[in-house]
């Protein structure tokens, strides 16, 4: 079991998306399913890059932990899903800029949204190996990897950093993680960019009818069975649970999670769509602590944190609230 001490979010003001430029060279059924979406705005900062968001998010992090980059033991960065240059490092470069000369660095994804659980899974499985090691900063900067921010049929993506100090103590607890894949969606959708200069870089979805059929199908399935598989394996019951809180890709997706579940989803999903957009791996977490903050949530209460990506991946993670007098999470 691991807990977070602390997190820290740094997400740009939104602006309208009827105001996104792009969304003028739609064609009548993409403006259409766009504006199906339930996203009124989307958080923007085109001046600022994916190590930029992530600097910002991790410096509040740590402050609200009460540590220096100094004491941070190992940097996980969640990679981007385009990354300004190739073959450099933009998990070094995030510890240059952060000052953590110390720190164990290097990257984790390659699952999209969902690539915050492997990001957990192995912040897990360094503090129990490795007993000299004690702060381990998870931190990631969220951006469209096209100049679109709309992903047809899917959501529209805002940027925003996100960072948890993960800890062996403290108030929050992460108690267990299920994480379920399938290589069969690895290219469902993709951005050809070899031969592309990026003003025309587009995120496009190989096969509609698979995704919208096939994909949906076999996701209603294992969001079911990592959530059951994870209450199962911990002793408890549905009615064990306080809040189910979720990704945030649109209205339609948040009434599936719903649907599936049997239980309504956390209120901030719904609010932080409607003014967000999706944020990546960014979702889940921004989602509970904004719940934490309004109070939804108290000390004892059980959270089941669900995360799906198109690649495709499924996860499921089982958090509990502890005291909250020393919790800091900075939105």
């Amino acid at each position: 079991m691991i807990a977070l001490a602390a997190a820290g979010w740094h997400l740009p003001d939104p602006v309208p998306a009827a105001d996104l430029p792009e969304l003028a060279d739609l064609s009548p059924a993409e403006r259409a399913t766009c504006a199906a979406l339930g996203i009124d705005s989307v958080a923007v900062d085109d001046s600022l890059s994916t190590t930029d968001l992530a600097a910002h998010a991790a410096r509040r992090a740590l402050a609200a932990a009460d540590r220096e980059p100094d004491d941070v033991d190992v940097l996980l960065v969640i990679e981007s899903r385009a990354p300004d240059t190739l073959i450099s490092s933009e998990a070094t470069r995030l510890q240059s800029v952060l000052g953590a000369h110390r720190a164990i660095t290097f990257a984790v994804g390659g699952l999209g949204c969902a690539s915050l659980t492997p990001a957990l899974l192995t912040a897990d499985g360094l503090l129990r190996a490795d007993p000299d090691l004690r702060t381990v900063l998870v931190a990631h900067g969220s951006k469209p990897a096209t100049p679109g921010r709309y992903r047809h049929p899917v959501t529209l993506n805002g940027d925003s950093g996100g960072a948890l100090v993960v800890t062996r103590e403290g108030p929050l607890r992460v108690r267990d993680m299920v994480l379920e894949t399938n290589g069969d969606y690895a290219d469902l959708f993709r951005v050809d960019y070899r031969d592309r200069p990026f003003p025309q870089w587009r995120e496009e979805c190989a096969d509609l009818p698979t995704y919208s059929f096939h994909l949906t199908l076999e996701t209603r399935k294992r969001l079911r069975a990592v959530t059951e598989r994870l209450l199962h394996r911990n002793g408890l019951l549905a009615a064990d649970v306080a809040c189910y809180i979720s990704q945030n890709l649109s209205a339609t997706s948040l009434r599936v999670y719903e649907e599936i579940l049997g239980a309504p989803l956390a209120k901030s999903c719904h609010d932080n769509l409607t003014r967000y957009g999706h944020l990546g791996p960014n979702d889940v977490f921004l989602n509970l602590y904004t719940a934490l903050d309004r109070g939804e949530l108290g000390p004892g209460d059980r959270v089941v944190l669900l995360n799906v990506s198109p690649v495709a991946a499924w996860s499921a993670l089982l958090v509990e609230i502890g005291p909250q007098d020393d919790a800091h999470h900075l939105l």
